[in-house]
């Protein structure tokens, strides 16, 4: 048999990642844990459907009037308007201006290169500073995307908190209109969080300098507990009447791993600009997945527009974050018990 064209292709490493759970998989022990990827388990240590999730999907399967025809390139409408919404606030000015464009994309991965990609193409700065640490695959996107990336100080871990006199130094060091990745809470892998006022203190270094936000929400409800509350920094930035980029996941807050649900929001200053930005969007993503799946988005967009499934949908992540809350603290007595930690 003659040589493979391809025998010149080296065996890839795993993916830091999703590598633990391809180990997890293959691992006979009784008593293993998954450590790798972030997803919630119930205290069985399986997979859980909200309930939620659970009455939308079986609406949809009942509606007879569903098709599964092609989406528009920019996804479900009535999930995009939604998903602005959410993250912004129902009452926002910028939503009711008409100055928001958000397009559907493949969570919040997907949302974070389409983001990138038409960054790279349409704004004049192509550097963008993320924290340290970060999100492992977040340079690995901005990379690909056509960014170049730089990062500024985030975590001390001397203190075990935010460094944050490092953070406001490199980002007062940035050239003039970069590009900057905020988690908007429940830092990944951190977990450090700054507090409202020094949430502040970035806005007002970032708008005087002209540095341009681009939000990372993939835990909004997870990190309290409240919806609002978890959106507050974005809201921040949007209330100044400032531009900024915003994606946002649904794997988390209603369990939608696989489905892939997600949205990209670019705040602009008029609803003209936002229309041009809009088209421009349809240019990244034609070429790159075409148009995004219906069924995740139709379940997230069902839960959003029903009064009741909202409210039960907020309970059920309020629950989840309680009980995160309380486990790491019973993990941290565990642990300082037995001297591990101090």
């Amino acid at each position: 048999m003659s040589d493979s064209v391809f025998s010149s292709v080296v065996q890839a490493p795993e993916d830091p990642i999703l590598g633990v759970t391809v180990a997890y998989n293959k691992d006979q022990s009784p008593v293993k844990l998954n450590l790798g990827v972030g997803a919630y388990r119930t205290e069985e240590g399986k997979p859980l459907v909200l309930n939620v999730v659970r009455k939308a999907e079986q609406m949809l399967v009942n509606d007879q009037s569903r098709v599964k025809e092609y989406l528009p390139i920019t996804g479900v409408v009535e999930f995009n308007k939604l998903s602005a919404k959410l993250i912004f606030g129902a009452n926002s000015p910028a939503i009711e201006e008409n100055r928001v464009t958000t397009v559907q994309c493949l969570s919040g991965t997907g949302s974070l290169r389409v983001g990138g990609e038409f960054l790279a193409r349409h704004y004049h700065e192509k550097t963008i500073y993320i924290p340290t640490p970060t999100w492992g695959n977040h340079p690995k996107i901005f990379t690909l995307a056509g960014l170049s990336v730089k990062s500024y100080r985030y975590y001390d871990p001397n203190t075990q908190g935010l460094d944050f006199s490092g953070l406001l130094e490199d980002l007062g060091s940035a050239p003039s209109g970069a590009i900057v990745l905020l988690h908007a809470c429940a830092h990944n892998p951190t977990g450090v969080d700054p507090t409202s006022d020094q949430w502040e203190q970035i806005r007002q270094l970032m708008r005087s300098k002209g540095l341009l936000p681009f939000f990372d929400s993939a835990y909004q409800g997870f990190a309290s507990g409240n919806l609002d509350a978890d959106a507050g920094s974005v809201r921040m930035f949007v209330a100044d009447g400032g531009e900024c980029l915003a994606a946002q996941s649904y794997a988390k807050n209603m369990g939608l791993y696989g489905e892939r649900v997600g949205a990209l929001s670019i705040v602009c200053k008029s609803a003209d600009v936002a229309s041009r930005v809009e088209s421009q969007l349809k240019l990244v993503i034609r070429p790159m997945y075409s148009n995004p799946p219906i069924h995740g988005a139709s379940i997230v967009a069902a839960i959003l527009k029903d009064g009741d499934l909202f409210r039960e949908w907020t309970v059920e992540v309020k629950s989840m974050a309680d009980r995160i809350i309380s486990m790491r603290h019973q993990l941290l007595e565990a642990l300082q018990a037995k001297g591990k930690m101090n």
